[in-house]
Parts: C-alpha cells; sequence; structure tokens
C-alpha cells in the first residue's frame, strides 16, 4: 500500500542489509539513541554519517534554536490548508527541503496532521484542518514536496494528539470507529499516497498504552496494513519503557544522549528480555532512511539531482495572500485608489507571524502590516495608530536591545562568548559558543544595551529555572532562584515569563542590562541543555486613550483597517486555550472604530478560531492566519486588490458557546472521545447549530454561478463560469451525503475538492475523483472497512453551508 518497490529501492535495500550485517550488538543499539538533541550517532565502520534532524513545520529551525541562524518563515499550517491547493502544498515542502539541505538536515519533524477536535486545542496552528480528507491530502503534498528534494519527513504526531493539556500522560479514550474514520485517516493518506520515511509516535496514551509502545497501531496498523517502511522517531522524551519501546515498534528513543535506548537495550537483549532480531528491524529501519537521505556510504540516495532553486520570499509571500480567507466583504475591500486609510492594532506594527513552539523558527526579516501598506499605498494616505495591545504579558527582549552571552567558569573567567540576537537563550546538548563545555561552564551572562522606544515604566522579566541575577542600568532588581510550578519538562520553553523589574526609563537614552544565569545540569537529566530567556514589556498607556486616538485615526479616514491578534500565551505549543475571546481590549476597540468609521475592515491575526462578537457590524472581515515572514507584503496585495484573497475555512468558525466539541482537559487522566465521529463540521451540523463561518467558506474579488454537476462511476464533473468582471480562482467542493438519514453517519462529508481559474464570464470545468474510501465506515465489529451501498447525494458548492448543486448516485 505504500508503494511499489523499485530496482532503486532494492538497490538500497541490499546495501542496508550488508551494512547491518557488520554492525554487533551495542552499535545497532546505540545507533537507536538520539546522540545529542537533533543527531543520531554516526557509525564510520559501516560508512554511516550522523543523520540531523529538525523541527519545522513552516521552516527548517537547524540544530540551533537561536535568531543568529536565520531561516525562510513560511505561512502557518492552517494558512497552507486554507488556500486548498495541494500544489501550493507541494511547492512549500519543495522549498523546505531547499532550506533542510543548506542547514545539513536530512530529516524534517513534520508536517503536524493531527486534527482541530476542539477550537480550544492550543496548537492547531500548527495542524491542517478539522477534515481527515482535508488534512491528509494536503499532508501529502507536502510530505512529496519535501522528499521531492530528498530530505525525509516525520508525519506527527501519531496519533490522538490533538491537545496539549496533560499531554505526557493523558490517556485518550477513543473508538475505533473513530480512530479509523478522522484520527488515522491522515496518517493513512499520507502513507499511501507519499510515502513518507518517518513517523513521530506522540507523547500521549490511546486506550491505555502510550504510544511509544504501541504495538497495534505501529506494528499492525502502520507498518502491518499500509505497509510503511520508513522509521518511527519519539518525540521528544517520549520514550518510557525500554522492552515495551523497542517491542512497540519505536525505532529511534529522542533526544540523546540518554535515552531508553543503547546501552540499556542492549543490556536487555542480553538479559533476554528483547529479541536481537527487534533491534535488528529497528536498525533497518534508520539505516533505509539514512540510505534514502545519501548519508550511508554505497547506496544512492533516492534524490541525486535536487529540484530548481525556490525563491523563499516569493513563496512566503505566495502562500500567505492565497491562504488569506475573506468571510465578510459589504463592499469595503479591494480598497478604492488613492484612498485614505487608517491602519489600527500593535499586531499591525509588531506582526506575529508564527506560532508558538517547536514551530517557532527565526526568519531574517518579517514584513508587518505597516510596513507592507507603507510601500503599496501613496504617501501621505497611510495612518497608523495602536488602538489596542494585545500582548498584557511580556515579550522576547527584541527591538532596542543589543545583547551578547558571556559564559563563565566558577572562577569567573570568561571562557567563551557567544551571539544573542535577542534575550532567548537556548543551547541543547553541544550547541555551545566555541571553547566552551559542559563542565567548565557554570555562568551564562546576557548583558548589553537597551534603548527604550517610549518613556516611562518598562517591565522586565524572566523565563527559566534556576538562579538568576537581574541588573538594569546598574541596580540589581532580582538575585534569586527560578522554581518549576509544574512537572513539565519543557516549562522554561513555553512556560510563562516572570516580571522582576519595572525601571522608569527614557525614549532614546540606552541603559545596561544584564541577566546572569547560573548553570546546573541535573545528573538524572536526559540531556544538558541551557535554556532562558530575559523578557520585556513597554510602558502601559491607558487603554481608553489608545482606543480614542484610533477613533480619532479612523473618522478621518476613508477606510478603517483595525488589525487584532492572538499571542503567544494564547496559542502555542504546552498548553491550550481557556477561550476564544482576543486577549486585551481588542473587541472594545474594533466596536469603537466600527462606530467611527462604517468602513472598517478587520484583520485577523491568529493561528485558529477566535470569537468575532462584532463580525456583523464592521465591512469586511479578513482572516489571516499566522501569514509568515511575507505576511504584510501579501497583506498589502490583498487589500489594494493587486491579489485576490485565496482561501477558503479549513476549519469552522464560531463561538465557544455553540462549539459541540469543547473538552480538552482530562479527568483523573483520561480524556474521553464522547462524540465519536462527529467533530468540526460534522458535529455542528448534527447538533443543528450554525457557526459564524462554515467549513470551506470564503470569498473572493469575483462571481462564480455553478451551472451543472455531471457523475460518470466515481468522476464529477463541476462547469463553473465567472460571472463577475475580474480574473479569480474558484474552489469547488464535493460532499456525499447518504440517500438515507442514518444517526451514526455526519450527514454529509468532503469527498474532494479542485481549485479552477477563469478570467470574467469563462466556463471551466472542476474534475474531482472519489475515492472509494468516501462511501466506506469502519466496523467494529468485523474489524473491517464496509463499503456502504445505497443512493447518495452528490451536492458541489462553495463551502458547505453554500452548496449549489446536486445530483443523486446509487453505489
Amino acid at each position: 500500500m505504500a508503494g511499489t518497490r523499485t530496482p532503486a529501492d532494492a538497490a538500497r535495500e541490499a546495501v542496508v542489509e550488508a551494512a547491518l550485517a557488520r554492525l554487533d550488538l551495542d552499535a545497532k543499539a546505540r545507533l537507536l539513541s538520539g546522540r545529542d538533541m537533533w543527531t543520531l550517532p554516526a557509525l564510520p565502520e559501516i560508512g554511516l554519517k550522523a543523520l540531523v534532524m529538525s523541527d519545522g513545520p513552516i521552516g527548517v529551525r537547524g540544530v540551533r534554536w537561536t535568531a543568529d541562524d536565520p531561516s525562510v518563515a513560511l505561512p502557518s499550517p492552517t494558512a497552507l490548508a486554507a488556500a486548498w491547493d495541494p500544489d501550493l502544498a507541494r511547492r512549500a515542502g519543495t522549498l523546505l527541503a531547499q532550506e533542510a539541505r543548506r542547514k545539513g538536515v536530512h530529516v524534517l519533524l513534520a508536517p503536524t496532521v493531527n486534527l482541530h477536535r476542539s477550537p480550544l486545542g492550543g496548537r492547531h496552528f500548527e495542524a491542517y484542518s478539522e477534515d481527515p480528507f482535508l488534512t491528509g491530502t494536503i499532508g501529502a503534498a507536502y510530505v512529496s514536496g519535501v522528499q521531492s528534494g530528498g530530505v525525509g519527513t516525520t508525519v506527527k504526531h501519531f496519533v490522538a494528539n490533538d491537545a496539549e493539556t496533560d499531554r505526557f500522560t493523558v490517556n485518550n479514550v477513543v473508538s475505533e470507529r473513530a480512530l479509523r474514520e478522522l484520527y488515522l485517516a491522515p496518517f493513512e493518506i499520507i502513507v499511501e499516497n507519499a510515502h513518507p520515511w518517518g513517523i513521530m509516535t506522540a507523547y500521549n496514551t490511546v486506550n491505555g498504552t502510550t504510544m511509544t509502545e504501541h504495538h497495534h497501531l505501529v506494528n499492525e496498523v502502520l507498518r502491518g496494513e499500509w505497509g510503511f517502511d520508513g522509521y518511527n522517531v519519539s518525540d521528544w522524551m517520549a520514550a518510557r519503557d525500554t522492552v515495551g519501546a523497542i517491542d512497540g515498534g519505536l525505532d529511534v528513543a529522542m533526544p540523546g544522549p540518554r535515552t531508553v535506548y543503547g546501552e540499556p537495550l542492549a543490556q536487555a537483549v542480553r538479559d533476554g528480555k528483547v529479541a536481537e532480531a527487534a533491534v535488528d528491524a529497528a536498525v533497518r529501519n534508520v539505516l533505509r532512511v539514512a540510505a534514502r537521505v545519501g548519508i550511508l556510504q554505497g547506496a544512492e540516495p533516492v534524490v541525486t539531482e535536487p529540484p530548481e532553486t525556490v525563491d523563499g520570499g516569493a513563496l512566503a509571500r505566495e502562500i500567505a495572500r492565497r491562504s488569506f480567507v475573506l468571510v465578510r466583504n459589504q463592499g469595503a475591500l479591494p480598497l478604492r485608489p488613492n484612498s485614505t486609510v487608517a491602519l489600527i492594532g500593535a499586531a499591525a506594527r509588531d506582526a506575529r507571524v508564527l506560532g508558538g513552539g517547536s514551530a517557532t523558527v527565526f526568519p531574517a526579516h518579517v514584513v508587518s502590516p505597516l510596513d507592507g501598506l507603507t510601500a503599496a499605498l501613496p504617501e501621505g494616505t497611510l495612518t497608523y495608530a495602536v488602538g489596542a495591545d494585545p500582548n498584557t504579558e511580556l515579550g522576547v527582549a527584541d527591538k532596542g536591545f543589543e545583547l551578547r552571552a558571556v559564559c563563565r567558569d566558577r572562577e569567573g573567567n570568561v571562557i567563551g562568548t557567544g551571539s544573542a540576537p535577542n534575550g532567548q537563550i537556548q543551547w541543547m546538548g553541544s550547541d555551545l559558543p566555541e571553547g566552551v563545555t559542559h563542565e567548565a561552564l557554570r555562568t551564562v551572562e546576557l548583558t548589553g544595551t537597551f534603548t527604550p522606544r517610549d518613556t516611562g515604566t518598562h517591565t522586565f522579566g524572566i523565563k527559566g529555572l534556576g538562579a538568576f541575577r537581574l541588573t538594569i542600568d546598574g541596580t540589581t532588581y532580582y538575585d534569586d532562584v527560578h522554581r518549576p510550578a509544574e512537572d513539565d519538562p519543557f516549562v522554561s520553553f513555553f512556560g510563562a515569563p516572570v516580571p522582576r523589574a519595572r525601571p522608569e526609563l527614557t525614549v532614546g537614552e540606552p541603559v545596561e542590562v544584564c541577566l546572569t544565569h547560573t548553570v546546573e545540569f541535573p545528573e538524572d537529566a536526559p540531556m544538558k541543555v541551557v535554556g532562558f530567556t530575559l523578557h520585556h514589556q513597554e510602558p502601559q498607556r491607558d487603554p481608553d486613550e489608545l482606543i480614542a486616538e484610533a477613533v480619532e485615526a479612523a473618522r478621518g479616514a476613508d477606510t478603517a483597517v483595525v488589525v487584532v491578534a492572538t499571542t503567544e500565551r494564547v496559542e502555542s505549543e504546552g498548553y491550550d486555550r481557556a477561550d476564544l475571546t482576543l486577549p486585551g481590549r481588542q473587541d472594545d476597540l474594533v466596536r469603537a472604530v466600527a462606530a467611527a468609521n462604517p468602513n472598517t475592515v478587520v484583520v485577523v491575526n491568529s493561528g485558529s478560531p477566535v470569537e468575532l462578537p462584532w463580525r456583523e457590524d464592521v465591512a469586511a472581515v479578513l482572516l489571516g492566519w499566522f501569514p509568515g515572514q511575507e505576511g504584510g507584503a501579501a497583506l498589502a496585495d490583498v487589500l489594494t486588490g493587486a491579489h485576490e484573497p485565496g482561501g477558503r475555512l479549513p476549519t469552522t468558525w464560531g463561538s465557544l458557546t455553540d462549539a459541540p466539541v469543547t473538552e480538552v482537559v482530562p479527568s483523573a487522566g483520561e480524556l474521553p472521545y464522547r462524540e465519536g465521529v462527529f467533530i468540526g463540521y460534522r458535529a455542528w451540523e448534527k447538533e443543528g447549530r450554525t457557526p459564524s463561518y462554515a467549513f470551506g467558506h470564503g470569498l473572493g474579488y469575483t462571481e462564480w454561478t455553478y451551472e451543472s454537476v455531471e457523475v460518470t462511476g466515481t468522476t464529477v464533473t463541476v462547469r463553473v463560469r465567472n460571472s463577475g468582471e475580474r480574473a479569480g480562482r474558484e474552489v469547488v467542493q464535493v460532499y456525499l451525503a447518504p440517500g438515507e438519514p442514518d444517526a451514526d453517519r455526519p450527514p454529509r462529508w468532503l469527498a474532494g475538492f479542485a481549485g479552477v481559474t477563469a478570467g470574467p464570464g469563462e466556463r471551466c470545468e472542476a474534475v474531482i475523483e472519489l475515492p472509494r474510501r468516501a462511501f466506506e465506515v469502519w466496523d467494529e465489529t468485523t474489524k473491517a472497512w464496509t463499503f456502504v451501498k445505497g443512493s447518495y447525494e452528490i451536492q458541489a458548492g462553495r463551502s458547505i453551508a453554500d452548496r449549489r448543486l446536486t445530483t443523486a448516485i446509487n453505489v
């Protein structure tokens, strides 16, 4: 099912078997355990180089968590899915392979294809959609693109890793039918159509078995039924038991050097607890990936000539504008030529272009909405006001800071220095400044100057664990120890910063800043990490004054464009959301601006749904996701009409009160998926609830007339006409609805889609092949897929709520 073996595959397999035969038990066990944070060990005796992995999915960070090593930052996965264009996803993957090769990375830890089960999932920006078919289709294209560049992927997180609360320990209780029809489905589509070289197993437990030891789902389903032949790597620190992991089909335990594999695995074989054949099978999978990416001597890599070079900035801009979803437009967009615009919102100046956590990369530059519109609009037609700042917490010290890291030993001697482009230090494993060793390192001083952008009370804070001393302008404000408030190994990365100093500073007058961290490496830690962050918040002005200034700016302009946003404390890896409201006073801001200017356009800068209580009171609403490094330029393209917004919703947007599935917090360690197969639009329709904006919805700058639909076998042909006044792209969506209502099945589900383009007055055809699986259900009695015969309606349209044409078929 995972693909037909070619002569080149057979040749690589022969090299793999020969290499495996030359390894002793200790070398084999060592290969399956991370050497450090991101790599597997080299084995020179068989000509094997160290295999390097890196986080994705919007960019390739490389092995260093630092802004000093920049990466192209594409829009978030929700944005990529919103384009409903597999070819665009494939091109994104090709670019990321190019970035990986530039950084010496062999395997990208992406894509994330977990589902938007509940809108409260804090990491949804990193996944594609609530729909398994759309998720699998976009994910398969992404994987194909990355691997076309000779770089491996690890599709993650296998499986049911759909929320962040207690993610290390939660037991997700999921029916077999829901697993098959929803949560496993994207992985199955990708394995069948894109043949990924890796899978990452999740932290969580499914139905009582932790995923790194899940023999049934990994060995019997993933490898057995689907024919997956790549390697299976644990999520970082997810592997818990040597015997359970190897018997459960886990090939690689990351990160190193201390894992449940390596020496413990070799000893388990000697003690008779593990069969050496199980170790051989895991090593074989790792060597196969190494051969495919070209780091095993004697094996020809799958890709010998990488694809042509991709312009990263241009592609990031294209994906962004094609992902923007115009959900409401009362004639406000595109902007009229030479009209005046009041741009409002803190996120318009300091753009949020990506989500927090493992998806973080550091682009060389970011185009904010203010930058993009300033460049695109005639001089003198644009004004700016902050309006309301959603950042009620501190952010990483960045603008106005010039910092460096100074490393000292126990005697206070300088043993090395490193650059620090911002206030975040994340040195993992061997990633230390030149000349510095873990044994010698005692303190790290993050030191330099800060030049304020505003006069007033500035707030400085610290994120991290251990002893810290914070000194600003010669005054020590904090000298004590930060202790963990919760049992989370990643609290230093994803926890909240703690305010520690509030000095009065003057705009333009530099002050000395120094945060000193005393480094401790616990003996039982699986890896050695130096991780802490200096945070900062500018003086907080009275919110009512800021809103009043924005109202005045809006009143004097032809159009007001308000950018509202979430923050890293709202959407990030590591925690779920408590609600769907915009942080701070942003809702008040929109209402006030809309009252002053009826031609108000709201741009929503979030990775996943937020409530929009004012949506009917404004002239236009544009969903901009986390748009990547070129987001501001893409926004200008769309607002001015140079390009139309091309996106359609990959997930339903509505209020939390109406949302059918909201449970993400476990009880007594368990999270039951009570809703079964009814999530997303399936659940909204079953419950008879009307969302703010339906799955698949999105407007362009032209109009489309649906003229006819025909079905031949399982091929659906939909004819549409561009009945507007400018060229455009339409996403024709086909939904399958059973002729006889069935309470156990959704009223309808997405069965296929296709994008078409046409000029004014032109007709075109969307040809969509219905997959057999669209007509099947998982039978929990027979434990097999069952083709459900009978009559079905083929419903073609613009969204699940806007179905234009219907025809019937019998199967």
